[in-house]
Formats: C-alpha cells, structure tokens, sequence
C-alpha cells in the first residue's frame, strides 16, 4: 500500500505517454482484497466503538426526548403521534406506554425517525434500542469514507487513514451513539458523493474509449442516463428527508459533477465540453437531480400519506380540496410549508447554542447529558456525553482546508475541490441564516462535512508522505510525519473518550479535559 501519486493537471494529459483511459481513469495500484480487507478492519474498529456500552446512559439524552417517541409512533401507527407528558420517566422505567393520541406536529421529516424505528423494532424500546440504527449508520459511514477516500486518491492507505480519522472523531462517535437525525443526513450526502465518485470513473472511462475510437463529434459521446448518478439523486432526496439541511448538496453536488463532465471531455480533447455535457447529458439532469431526489423524499412520508389521523393529514379536505392524490399532496405541501416557517423562525436562546464560523475551532460543544453518580470511587464523580469533535482533528483541519484550497487554485486538483465543496455545502448556508435570521445554531450540526474533513486531512497527509517516486529519505520523513500526527490523534481520542461516551469518573477527571471554559 503506497501514497497516491498525484495527478497531473487535466491540460497536460494529452501530452503524456501511456493510454488515455489510463490518464482519465488512473488505475488502483495494489491488491483488491485488500482495498476491502483494510476498511473492513477499520471499519470493525469504528464499530465496537459505537456499539460498546450503547445503552449508557441509561436515559433520554439531549433530543431523544423528540425522536425516540416519534419513532415509536411510527413504529405502532405509521406516523408520529403524540407523547404522555411524563414519556421521559416511562422510558427510563422501560415501559412502553408512551403515546398519548392524535398525530403530533413534527418539524423534521421521517426517514431518520423510521430508521431509529427500526433499532425500537429489533431490540425493544430500550436505550440501545432506539440508538441502534444511528450506531450502524454511523459505522457504515465509515467504510464508505475510506472507500471513497481510496478510490479519489488511489490508495488503500489513505483510503484507510480516512476511515481511521473518523472513526477516531468524537463528534461523529458521540452522533452514533445518540438517536438524533444529524448523522442519517451525513450519512446519505456522503453515500450520494461516494456514488458520484463512482459515476466520475465509469463516464471518464466511456468518454476516454469514444475519443480513442474516435467515434464523437467535438462535444463528446452522449452517455445516456447514468444510474450512478440517478443513485446520487435519491440519496440526496433521503439526506433531505432525514432533515433539511441536506437540501444545499443539492446544487452543490450537481455542479461538482457537471464540473467533472466538462473537465474529462477536455481532456480527452473535445473541443466543444459544455455542449457536451449540458446539452447531450444535462439533458439527464432533471431526472437524476429533481425527479429522484423528490422521488424518495414524498416515499419518506408514505405513512403520513397512507394515514388518516397524521398531523394535518386533512388539511385540504378541511379547506375543500376533495380530488384524489393531489389532496394528499396539497395538504402534505401546506403541512411542509409550516415546517419550513418554523425552522426558520427558531431564533429561542439556549446555553449552547454558537455561531458556524466557530464550529472548526470547537469553543461551544453540546453537553447531551451530564450526572453526578456516586460509583466512582470518590466523594465528585462525573459522567458526561460531550458532543465535540476530537481537537487535534478539527484544529488540523483549519490549515488542511486552507491547504486544499491553494492546491485547487494552483493545481486545480479535483480532489482539493470536492472536499471543499463538500465542507461549503454543510457549513456555508449557517452563516447566512445566523447573520440575516438570527436562528439558533449548534455545533454538532456540523458533523453532516466531518467525513469531507478527515478526506481532507487525509489528502493532504498523502502530500506530506509524497508520491510513489519520491526519494526514499523524503517519504520515510513524511511518514513519521503523518503516523506522528495520527498517533496524536489517537492519544486525544483516548483521553477525550471518557467525557464522550459517559464513563463514570472522578470530577478531577472530568474537569482536567474541559481545555476551554466554553466546553463546560
């Protein structure tokens, strides 16, 4: 397993030796077992994390209060229904007694919820129950990281330490181990990139044999609908019925694989990209992009629409609406239309709430819960779930990003490029709604751009090792480099773990990993 090499910039492949499918699609030095063998590992390791003591605590944690119960309502009735007003103390009493009636007005739509339905349908209303599914999202997430990682950089080690980085990520642990709806969104906008990933080689591939056939015109061959893309669409269309703020991936990954399409027909050496990858294949684009990802965003809502008694299910009927589906729809429209004025107009005070131009620095992490048993030992324990991203992680961030976007400048390296679109599309858009509405931000929101981050880094990492034909001093500098640095990653994951998973411990313990008077 080696560093990746690192492209050439697209204007110079035609002047270089060798094939031009090879130049386009650069082929995956190594073994293929273990390109699976490496993130499976990692992947393993991610998951005894998350799955280990997954019912501590034994307790609603922070928003469960919303989602365990609106998932148990889905479970028994198809959509939410309204909780007993003591459903928290129910729960923690393992009884199961916690839906009052009526449908409940929700403010996010269901796919996360079905999915936390489905931990409650396997393993009970239990703790470990309705965090089951957020723990498995959140491994898988992981192999797809480092799947995605090597393939963009052609190098199961990287592909690995990317997998390895987050894995290692308190904020995406402490969002694996509580039923929140964060890490389904990040989880269906990296499996859509990872598909565009995919679509990238496969059209890159076509684009290369028609030019060497010589059988296009000068716009390109026409690839017809490319289902990877269609794959991308829909999970999009589930990132943004997992929680709204999955919608800015939207255009942000349109654009980065149309940007993809023209760059690979130029350098194959058409003359006339833009018309052949918006005209001859934008023509796909509504199909993949509006129609798939609306597709699966109205299936989300398919027990609503099946249900006579969900929140509002009748609206239209009520305001003379009769006709068939479209009265389902309209009153599923005006029901969305509520939901959006509230998201909106969420501008209530909280303790911790913080501002997105500070999340990379972490200075206001989310306590999801906090206790003082007496089991430690000592006369003070604590035990804490700290929402917050391992530090040495998302402070090397800072200067990777700024790394990447010199690179992408320079180089115009597609690699750079696509981390920072996937970073802007989860970050950028919090900036507007903070300084215009006001609306009251959390840090964890930004665990939807951490697996872009940990690409990022390692990027950036494979940059410090060197390519394959580097000199030996200067690569085997750069390694004890970069497994330095991954060695303090792991160190601070370590010392941090106990304040990210409820441990039991000494206040003095507690207290000597708060770094910072905004993580009390």
């Amino acid at each position: 397993m080696t560093a990746y090499e690192t492209e050439p910039a697209e204007a110079d492949q035609a002047s270089r030796s060798g094939g031009l499918r090879d130049r386009l699609v650069p082929p995956i030095p190594g073994s293929p077992v273990w390109g699976w063998v490496g993130p499976l590992l990692v992947t393993a390791f991610g998951a005894f994390l998350r799955l280990y003591r997954l019912g501590t605590p034994k307790a609603v944690v922070f928003d469960e209060t919303y989602y365990v119960g609106d998932a148990y309502g889905i479970l028994r009735h198809g959509v939410e229904i309204n909780h007993a007003k003591n459903a928290n103390v129910l729960l923690v009493q393992g009884k199961t007694n916690i839906l009052s009636t009526g449908g409940e007005l929700v403010v996010h739509p269901p796919l996360g919820k079905i999915f936390i339905a489905g931990g409650e349908w396997l393993f009970g209303l239990t703790p470990f129950g309705w965090r089951f599914a957020v723990a498995v999202v959140g491994s898988l997430s992981i192999l797809m990281t480092a799947r995605i990682a090597r393939r963009m950089t052609r190098s199961t080690l990287l592909g690995c330490v990317a997998g390895l980085l987050l894995a290692l990520d308190g904020l995406e642990l402490v969002m694996s181990r509580t039923a929140l709806l964060d890490i389904f969104v990040m989880f269906w906008v990296l499996a859509a990139f990872g598909f565009l990933v995919l679509d990238r080689d496969w059209s890159r591939a076509k684009i290369a044999t028609a030019a060497e056939a010589g059988t296009a015109d000068d716009a390109g061959p026409a690839l017809g609908i490319r289902w990877w893309r269609a794959a991308a669409g829909v999970c999009i269309g589930a990132a943004i019925a997992s929680k709204w703020n999955g919608f800015w991936y939207l255009p942000a990954l349109l654009l980065l694989t149309v940007l993809w399409d023209l760059g690979a027909r130029r350098a194959a050496g058409y003359l006339a990209p833009w018309r052949g990858a918006l005209l001859r294949d934008g023509k796909w684009l509504p199909v993949t992009f509006a129609v798939a990802p609306v597709a699966a965003y109205l299936a989300s809502w398919s027990g609503w629409l099946a249900s006579p008694y969900g929140y509002d299910r009748n609206w239209a009927a009520l305001h003379g609406n009769h006709t068939p589906i479209w009265s389902a729809l309209d009153s599923l429209y005006q029901y969305n239309r509520y939901m959006l004025q509230f998201g909106l107009g969420l501008t209530t005070g909280h303790p911790y709430k913080s501002q997105p131009w500070t999340w990379l620095l972490t200075t206001r992490p989310v306590s999801f819960f906090y206790a003082t048993p007496k089991t430690c030992g000592v006369r003070s324990c604590s035990q804490e779930v700290l929402a917050i991203g391992t530090p040495f992680i998302w402070y090397a961030s800072i200067p990777v990003l700024l790394a990447c976007l010199a690179w992408w400048l320079l180089r115009r390296d597609w690699r750079a490029g696509a981390v920072l679109m996937g970073v802007a599309a989860g970050w950028l858009p919090w900036f507007w709604f903070a300084l215009h509405d006001h609306r009251t931000e959390f840090y964890f929101y930004a665990v939807v751009f951490d697996p872009f981050l940990v690409i990022g880094i390692a990027l950036c990492l494979g940059l410090i090792i060197g390519p394959a034909r580097a000199a030996p001093a200067r690569r085997g500098f750069g390694a004890i480099l970069s497994g330095t640095y991954l060695l303090a990653v792991l160190w601070d994951f370590w010392y941090m773990y106990p304040v990210l998973a409820a441990q039991v411990v000494p206040y003095t313990t507690w207290l000597s990993r708060m770094w910072y008077h905004g993580w009390i």
